[in-house]
């Protein structure tokens, strides 16, 4: 499949209070250079801590840019922030971005690169593999995500590093192809069973990370963990 058949990337962002964040995260990535038209897609999550005031001035700030807002009545979590977002996508490849400051669009590239050149449908961008710069945290999350990755991987033969990051990149027809059920956290392992039962062809790249401790953000919890362990094996055995 030749360049010319992608026309628009399409990056969907969760948002949930990200007040401090989120126009520095925009403007990184409409400042990443790629051979695509971009859309944006920003679907807020019941934000209670004045994010929703942003959205009017973000539009008036890039109205070169095609950007979607969306607002949801109540909270109801990340998984169901990126089903909107995905139902509203219109461009040939899709691409996961938090609001956070943590993952960095300079990345896009080395992300689309296996799509754009005809060998994936889907994408994974890998916080422990490359050479990229990573920031030193938390000791038992790292341990807490090898266990949760080791465990998906032995539900699907997949041989991934991190099923649980953020930047996730597919051709829209396999994104929209996949019923996603999981509302909140969960979703990270539903879509990697999802796409190794319908025998997509995956790609890992390294990525670089900046991740926030709890003061400066950090919203993913142990529970999170235990939920998405519980993900793992319902999304293998029952779904």
């Amino acid at each position: 499949m030749n360049l010319e058949t992608f026309k628009t990337l399409s990056v969907v962002i969760p948002v949930y209070n990200e007040r401090e964040t989120l126009e520095e995260i925009l403007k990184r990535v409409i400042a990443v250079e790629l051979p695509l038209a971009k859309q944006l897609i920003l679907v807020d999550d019941f934000s209670t801590d004045g994010t929703r005031d942003l959205y009017a001035s973000i539009k008036q700030t890039y109205p070169q840019i095609e950007i979607v807002a969306m607002m949801h009545e109540r909270n109801m979590g990340k998984g169901a922030a990126l089903r909107t977002g995905f139902a509203a996508a219109t461009g040939e490849i899709v691409l996961i971005q938090d609001a956070d400051l943590e993952y960095d669009p300079r990345d896009y590239p080395r992300l689309l690169q296996p799509i754009l050149e005809g060998r994936a449908d889907v994408v994974y961008g890998s916080r422990f593999v490359g050479s990229e710069a990573h920031r030193v945290l938390f000791f038992w999350h790292m341990i807490g995500n090898q266990m949760l990755t080791l465990m998906s991987n032995m539900m699907t033969n997949l041989n991934l590093t991190d099923m649980e990051t953020c930047y996730k990149v597919f051709r829209a027809s396999v994104i929209k192809s996949i019923r996603i059920r999981s509302d909140r956290f969960a979703f990270e392992p539903e879509i990697t069973a999802k796409v190794a039962r319908k025998r997509c062809r995956i790609y890992e790249v390294g990525i670089g990370y900046a991740g926030r401790s709890y003061e400066e953000g950090k919203k993913i919890t142990w529970w999170d963990g235990v939920k998405a362990l519980g993900a793992i094996f319902y999304y293998r055995f029952f779904d």
